[in-house]
C-alpha cells in the first residue's frame, strides 16, 4: 500500500534524527556547567526537532486518510460494477432453448410477435447496462491513475489531447494547416504559391490544468488554463513543424450556487458556441467566415434564475480587453491598439434560455457588444455588433446548432474577414480617411449522432461586407486585403470514438472568397485526425 510504504521511509528518517538527539544530550551532559549557552542552543534544536517530528506525523495521517478514502471509493465502484455483470447474466438469452408443446401445437403470429418485443427489449436493457459497466470501468481507471500533486495541497487535474492531423490542401490559402481564406493562386518564384500542397502537424494538440481551491465567503473557487503548440514558429531549419507554446485560456472562478465571477482569458462569454470541428483546434472552424471567437482578457458575472428543474434563464454581463484586429507592430514590446487606445474597456452582454429536451440541453441565446476605436488624429468609432445562437435537439440523435451576428468595425473579433476598418492612406498621414466596415454573417451544423461511439457534421458558414464600403478604399489593418467583401465555407466531417480517449476523423472542407469588382478564389482540404485524450 502507498500509505505503508511512506510509514516506513518516515519511520528511517526518524531513527536517526532520535539518534542525533541522544548523542547531542549525552554530550551536553557531559560538557562543563558553564557552558549555558550550547545547552542553550541544544534545547532549541530539540524543540524544532520535536516541531519537525509533529508536522510529519500530521502529514502522515493525511495520507492514512487520503488512502482510505481512495480505498473506499474502489469498493464501492467495484460493487457496482459486480452488480451490473449479475445483470448481464442474467439477462442473456438461453443459448438453446427447446420449443413448448403449446408452441408447437399453435405456432400463431402473436406469440412471435411477443417474443420478438421482448427480445429486443431485453437487447436495448442489455446495451444500456453495457455502457454503465463502460463507465464503471473508466472510473475505476481513474481511481488507480496516478495522482497529479499540488504544492497548495488542492485537487489538481491534468487533461488534454494529443492530435496528429495530415491535410491535402488544393488552391491557395491563409493558413495552410487551419485554411480560413482562399487567395488567389498565382505561381510564384519560390514556389510556394503552387495552387496546393501537402502536410502534417503535431502542433494543435493541447493540454490544460484545473486546480479546485478551497471556499472563500460560501463561493467554491476554481482556476485552469489550456495551452497549445501553436505559437510563433522558431526561425530554424524545418521550424515550421514545431510551433511555440502558446496560451489559449486562463481563468480565476468563485462559484456561488446561483452566481459566479470569472476573470482571465476567455472565449467570448456572449458568442458561445463552435463548430464541431478536430481539423480546426489551433484557430476555430469558420474563423473568418461567420464564425465570432476570440481569447481575450475579460472580467464577467452571471447569475442563473433556476425556475424549475429542467429550466434555467442565465443573465451575464461583462467587461473585455477591447481588441480591434491589428497585427502588432513589434514582437516584444506591446502597443496599444486602435480600441485600446480609447482608454476604455469593451462591454458585452448575454441572455440564455436553457431547457432539457429529450436528454439534451436546448439553448437560446442573445447577446451584445460595444467598444470604441480611436484610429488617430481624431478618428473615433464605434465598434459594437448583435448576436445570437442556438442548440436545438431533434429526437435522441439529431442537433442543429449555430449563431448569427450583425455589426460594425468589429474585426477583434473575427468578422469583416478579420478587418474593423478599411482606409485610403497611411494612419500616420492625418488626411486619410477610416471607415468602419459594416458586417453580417452566421454558420450553423447539423450534428447526426447514432450512437456515442459515432457521430456526423455537415455545416456551413458565411461572413460579408458591402461591396461600397470597401470600393475605393486600399488599405486595412490585420492579414488580409481590403478589397475582399465575402467569405464562405462549408465542411462534412465524421468521429469515430473507438475508445473514451481515442478517435479517429476525417473532414472534407470549402472555401471560397469574394473581391470587389472581381471574381472568386476557391480552395479545398481534405484533413485525417487521429487523437489521443488523456
Amino acid at each position: 500500500m502507498p500509505f505503508k510504504d511512506s510509514a516506513s521511509k518516515f519511520a528511517w528518517l526518524l531513527i536517526p534524527l532520535a539518534a542525533w538527539a541522544l548523542g547531542a544530550t549525552a554530550g551536553a551532559q557531559d560538557s562543563a556547567a558553564g557552558q549555558q549557552s550550547e545547552t542553550t542552543e541544544l534545547r532549541d534544536s530539540i524543540h524544532q526537532m520535536q516541531i519537525q517530528i509533529q508536522q510529519m506525523q500530521g502529514l502522515m495521517r493525511e495520507m492514512k486518510e487520503e488512502a482510505d478514502r481512495y480505498r473506499s471509493e474502489t469498493q464501492q465502484l467495484e460493487h457496482e460494477l459486480e452488480l451490473t455483470r449479475q445483470r448481464l447474466d442474467f439477462l442473456q438469452p438461453p443459448v438453446a432453448a427447446s420449443p413448448s408443446p403449446a408452441t408447437e401445437a399453435y405456432p400463431g403470429q402473436e406469440s412471435r410477435s411477443e417474443r420478438s418485443a421482448a427480445g429486443t427489449q431485453a437487447e436495448q436493457r442489455i446495451t444500456r447496462l453495457e455502457e454503465n459497466e463502460e463507465l464503471i470501468n473508466g472510473k475505476l481507471d481513474e481511481q488507480y491513475q496516478t495522482k497529479v500533486e499540488s504544492a497548495s495541497k488542492h485537487r489538481v487535474k491534468l487533461s488534454g489531447i494529443l492530435l496528429m492531423n495530415i491535410f491535402s490542401n488544393q488552391g491557395f490559402v491563409d493558413h495552410l494547416e487551419v485554411p480560413g481564406v482562399a487567395l488567389p493562386s498565382t505561381p510564384s518564384a519560390t514556389g510556394g504559391n503552387t495552387g496546393g500542397s501537402f502536410g502534417a502537424t503535431f502542433r494543435q494538440s493541447e493540454f490544460g490544468l484545473e486546480v479546485y481551491g478551497p471556499t472563500l465567503a460560501g463561493a467554491k473557487t476554481q482556476g485552469s488554463f489550456v495551452a497549445d503548440f501553436f505559437g510563433e514558429f522558431p526561425e530554424t531549419v524545418n521550424g515550421s513543424d514545431a510551433g511555440a507554446l502558446r496560451l489559449r485560456t486562463g481563468t480565476l472562478r468563485l462559484d456561488w450556487a446561483h452566481t459566479s465571477v470569472i476573470t482571465g482569458m476567455d472565449s467570448l462569454f456572449f458568442s458561445p458556441l463552435y463548430p464541431t470541428s478536430f481539423a480546426s483546434v489551433g484557430i476555430p472552424a469558420f474563423s473568418y467566415s461567420g464564425n465570432l471567437w476570440g481569447w481575450t482578457p475579460q472580467l464577467r458575472v452571471e447569475h442563473r434564475f433556476i425556475s424549475s428543474e429542467n429550466n434555467t434563464v442565465t443573465l451575464s454581463g461583462g467587461i473585455l480587453d477591447p481588441l480591434t484586429g491589428e497585427a502588432p507592430p513589434n514582437e516584444f514590446l506591446r502597443f496599444p491598439g486602435a480600441g485600446e487606445s480609447s482608454r476604455q474597456p469593451a462591454y458585452a452582454g448575454r441572455v440564455e434560455w436553457r431547457r432539457r429536451v429529450f436528454g439534451q440541453p436546448l439553448v437560446l441565446g442573445v447577446g451584445s457588444y460595444y467598444n470604441r476605436e480611436n484610429w488617430g488624429f481624431n478618428r473615433n468609432l464605434a465598434g459594437w455588433a448583435a448576436t445570437n445562437d442556438w442548440s436545438i435537439p431533434f429526437g435522441a440523435h439529431f442537433n442543429l446548432s449555430g449563431e448569427f451576428y450583425y455589426g460594425n468595425a468589429i474585426g477583434g473579433l473575427g468578422a469583416g474577414i478579420g478587418r474593423s476598418v478599411v482606409f485610403n492612406g497611411l494612419l500616420s498621414d492625418p488626411t486619410a480617411t477610416v471607415h468602419g466596415l459594416d458586417t453580417i454573417g452566421g454558420w450553423s451544423q447539423l450534428k447526426f449522432k447514432p450512437g456515442a461511439r459515432l457521430e456526423f457534421n455537415v455545416a456551413a458558414g458565411q461572413d460579408s461586407v458591402e461591396a461600397a464600403d470597401v470600393r475605393g478604399f486600399n488599405l486595412a489593418p490585420g492579414y488580409f486585403a481590403a478589397n475582399l467583401i465575402r467569405n464562405r465555407s462549408e465542411f462534412a466531417n465524421l468521429i469515430y470514438r473507438p475508445r473514451s480517449n481515442l478517435l479517429f476523423s476525417a473532414e472534407f472542407r470549402t472555401l471560397r472568397t469574394y473581391a470587389v469588382d472581381s471574381g472568386s478564389d476557391r480552395a479545398n482540404q481534405l484533413n485525417l485526425v487521429m487523437g489521443v485524450l488523456f
